[in-house]
């Protein structure tokens, strides 16, 4: 009798690690199905771009399927390991001047494009393929600086949105400036 109760208790733990993998699959494949509307090509029938466009809710439903397979516990473990992940990756506070300067001009530059595409649009037609490599290539850029130029950028570009903070100078910098 004692036997069967353990091989019950098995099962159990067999079960519900089935369920917590059955439950991350959908997760993982719902999220990725969220490209397929991107690929849609225009020789496709209609009834197949309407399908692939229906996945942009993909994710959606998954992850509410996910969670009912494999229970709210396994989700918010899943949940909280992914944002330990992200803190993880928190770029570095301090940077070094030539880091900061390569950093800023790499910021600034996909003004560059930006200005060349307002003011002189035959350069970069809509039409032409090179206008999104163009954009593409700028938002790559833009967003390698926001790590290049540090965790102490992202506290300053933060505090853009805050109506409260307050630009605090070193005091080197602040006693080089004074008049007179």
């Amino acid at each position: 009798m004692a036997r069967g109760n353990n091989a019950n208790k098995g099962d159990a733990v067999t079960g519900a690690d089935a369920r917590f993998k059955l439950g991350l699959a959908v997760l993982i494949v719902s999220n990725l199905l969220f490209a397929v509307p991107f690929f849609i090509q225009e020789h496709w029938p209609g009834w197949l771009k309407a399908l692939a466009g229906s996945l942009l809710l993909a994710p959606d439903i998954g992850t509410l399927a996910a969670v009912a397979i494999m229970g709210k516990e396994n989700f918010d473990r899943i949940v909280s390991a992914v944002k330990r992940w992200f803190a993880s990756q928190k770029p570095a506070g301090n940077v070094g001047p030539v880091r900061h300067a390569f950093g800023l001009v790499l910021f600034l530059s996909p003004l560059v494009v930006t200005y060349i595409q307002g003011y002189f649009p035959e350069w970069l037609p809509d039409a032409s393929p090179w206008r999104f490599y163009a954009n593409l290539a700028s938002d790559l850029v833009f967003l390698a600086s926001l790590f290049v130029l540090g965790g102490d950028f992202w506290d300053k570009l933060r505090a853009l949105f805050v109506r409260e903070a307050r630009a605090v100078f070193p005091e080197k910098a602040r006693g080089e400036n004074r008049p007179g």
